[in-house]
């Protein structure tokens, strides 16, 4: 019968050979696209057998939907974006100015994790519909946390009278988009340090209290 310490190195092992896999899929969907890419390059890539991709995420969609959550989160903890300390620490700052230094600040890393494989999420989901069914929830997720933190952001001392947080999730959602953080950090060629610097004075502006 294994021991817990046996059991405790297959998982761990088995975790690591998951991270290859989903590094291997990030870098070959990044490089070469979702379309091109099969799983046989993605286990070639990773130094696996096909089998294990197969039976670890099931199809290439499941794939898919894994290396862009993982983008997300930074890491393959199974913890939402809602539940993550910085997520809380935004949430619960005193003033609405504090609130979007947080939150800029961890959506400029999200951002630059996220941005690209982004682009690639939308190319493939043009090709196969069936992957927009990877995310279910009726309602964009990510407006779901933009909306969260405006309810809270609205509510604190300095926040601009009269703002909605309607209005506000609406500022959020457009400012912190990947599709606007690609514009400046990949077409305009600005450092994600200029970017941070640029949304957190508009968002301070449209926001907080003169």
């Amino acid at each position: 019968m294994p021991t817990d310490k046996a059991q405790g190195k297959r998982a761990l092992k088995a975790r690591e050979t998951r991270r290859k896999m989903l590094t291997a899929a990030t870098d070959l969907f990044l490089e070469h696209g979702y379309g091109t890419t099969t799983l046989q390059d993605v286990a070639d890539r990773a130094g696996v057998a096909v089998q294990t991709i197969y039976f670890t995420f099931g199809t290439k969609r499941a794939l898919l939907k894994e290396v862009v959550d993982v983008a997300i989160a930074g890491d393959d903890e199974p913890v939402a974006t809602m539940d993550r300390p910085w997520f809380h620490s935004a949430l619960t700052a005193p003033t609405a100015a504090e609130q979007v230094g947080l939150h800029v600040s961890a959506t400029s890393a999200i951002l630059g994790r996220v941005a690209a494989i982004t682009k690639v999420l939308d190319a493939a989901a043009a090709g196969d519909p069936e992957i927009a069914a990877a995310w279910p929830d009726a309602d964009d997720p990510r407006h779901t946390v933009q909306r969260a933190l405006a309810d809270a952001l609205v509510t604190k001392p300095d926040a601009r009278p009269g703002l909605s947080a309607e209005e506000a999730a609406d500022v959020l959602y457009g400012v912190l988009s990947p599709e606007l953080y690609l514009v400046f950090t990949g077409d305009r060629g600005w450092s994600p340090e200029k970017w941070t610097a640029w949304s957190t004075r508009v968002l301070l502006a449209e926001l907080v209290a003169a």
